[in-house]
């Protein structure tokens, strides 16, 4: 279970058409831009500002920290994931997880 103080989430990386996408799943945070180290590095100072934010609000009954992931990922993260190569439908640059 992810806190403010430690944690990890799941990113995955991919483009689709002319666009590259940074998505953290259990955040629900998605970042864009045209070079996919870019929107990598957005999603992550976006999940820094998030977690920090988060921090303020000490004693919150709602924990976002946990979300649900959007289905639409979840299924991608489980492709990714799955021992049969399965063709995506996006170019994948990088997936896996990162330390909140």
């Amino acid at each position: 279970m992810n806190t403010p103080q430690k944690g990890k989430f799941r990113h995955i990386v991919f483009r689709d058409g002319d666009t590259w996408y940074a998505v953290a799943l259990e955040f629900n945070i998605v970042e864009s831009s045209n070079d996919p180290k870019l929107a990598y590095f957005n999603l992550l100072q976006a999940v820094g500002g998030y977690v920090m934010s988060l921090k303020k609000l000490k004693g919150a009954r709602f924990n976002p920290l946990n979300q649900k992931a959007d289905p639409e990922y979840e299924k991608l993260w489980s492709v990714l994931n799955s021992p049969k190569p399965i063709k995506s439908p996006y170019e994948i640059n990088m997936f896996g997880f990162a330390q909140v």
